[in-house]
């Protein structure tokens, strides 16, 4: 009972933690579009996500259309395949090239079976493959948009926390209006409470900065893969498409040439 207890506390901090992300993550988004704070822009990178999706478009097409190509060249087998065999019943016994007839029957049912076959083995399954990598990438190009959006509300947190620290540096320093604790507070004891509201402010300086070295590294290694990948991938589709329409051109090229010297003449 104690285990699926805490199995119940753990889901429900990590929940409550999901939320806040987001409720921070609309918020700064919201600031951003506002204008009361700057957003990290990488043109490049958004050059290189344009270029991901028309590539992604463009693969999801051309799977489509092969499917519909291969359901054609199925089709195109029944009707042959119905045709041949409605000629060789009506082809009689006795007539001349009987033998012939029913062995062509079977040979172009193998060339259609065979050409089938090919398309689907290196074709179709080369563009399952090629646009199954496509969906990954695409979760973590927008784990990296909400990243940077981390990122961007650490850097601000930051910013803002350490607005006060200038003047220990010589620099021009802010003094806040006192509390209604600091004046309600006898003058031997204001000394404590001051102390005690820098440990705070401290503490708040340095939970702000871990925030930011954190968010910062956990941007930077997903950020880092993309602008590796996204590149690599665009360029790689130049040659896939190349050898996929080849292959294709090649295998039809030897369907009709085997399918021409089928006759029933012969």
């Amino acid at each position: 009972m104690a285990e699926m207890g805490m199995g119940k506390g753990v889901t429900a901090g990590k929940l409550a933690s999901n939320v806040q992300k987001k409720l921070t993550r609309a918020q700064e988004k919201v600031m951003q579009k506002l204008g009361k704070a700057d957003e990290t822009r990488d043109v490049a990178f958004e050059e290189g996500v344009i270029n991901f999706n028309k590539q992604y478009t463009e693969g999801s097409k051309l799977q489509k259309d092969l499917r519909a190509y291969l359901t054609a060249v199925q089709t195109m087998h029944e009707s042959s395949k119905n045709l041949q065999e409605c000629l060789s019943d009506m082809y009689e016994p006795e007539w001349y090239g009987k033998d012939d007839v029913d062995s062509i029957v079977e040979d172009t049912d193998v060339l259609w079976t065979d050409f089938h076959q090919k398309l689907v083995d290196n074709a179709l399954i080369s563009m399952d493959t090629y646009l199954g990598q496509f969906p990954d990438i695409k979760s973590r190009i927008a784990k990296r948009d909400r990243k940077l959006v981390d990122y961007d509300s650490a850097r601000h947190n930051h910013s803002s926390t350490n607005k006060g620290k200038k003047g220990k540096d010589g620099g021009i320093k802010i003094t806040k209006p006192a509390s209604l604790l600091e004046r309600a507070t006898p003058v031997w004891a204001q000394g404590i409470l001051s102390a005690h509201n820098i440990a705070q402010s401290n503490l708040s300086r340095n939970q702000a900065e871990d925030e930011l070295e954190r968010a910062q590294k956990v941007f930077e290694e997903i950020n880092e893969d993309l602008q590796e990948e996204l590149p690599s991938l665009w360029n790689s589709r130049v040659g896939f498409y190349v050898s996929t329409f080849q292959s294709m051109a090649g295998f039809e090229e030897k369907f009709h040439k085997e399918m021409g010297k089928l006759s029933v003449l012969s």
